[in-house]
């Protein structure tokens, strides 16, 4: 659920099938944050937005106990923004990739 720009999240400890697939990212790239359902790619979006288009700082608090999810949620947010940096824009996205984004992502 969202609170303001609060993401609250749950790990449900399984894979949920296209929860956070290609498709994912260009639903929510395309939409502005609590117009869709909450989701870490809507907050990763605000961010982007807020980063390239006001020219503000921004900053991603990720907090949970261990075995939270907080891990695998920092790779969902940097595919998401590594995905909205890609500069070509005739490839489809699910053949986008750069070298800096396979570093950040193997991280």
């Amino acid at each position: 659920t969202n609170i303001g720009s609060i993401l609250a999240s749950v790990n449900p400890y399984k894979p949920i099938p296209g929860l956070y697939s290609v498709d994912a990212i260009e639903l929510y790239r395309q939409h502005r944050l609590g117009e869709l359902p909450p989701h870490i790619f809507a907050t990763a979006n605000e961010c982007y937005c807020c980063l390239w288009k006001r020219h503000d700082s921004q900053c991603v608090l990720i907090s949970g106990e261990s075995g939270a999810g907080k891990t695998e949620s920092t790779k969902l947010l940097l595919k998401f923004l590594s995905a909205m940096s890609q500069t070509s824009l005739v490839a489809p996205m699910s053949e986008k990739s750069t070298h800096v984004e396979e570093a950040i992502l193997e991280s």
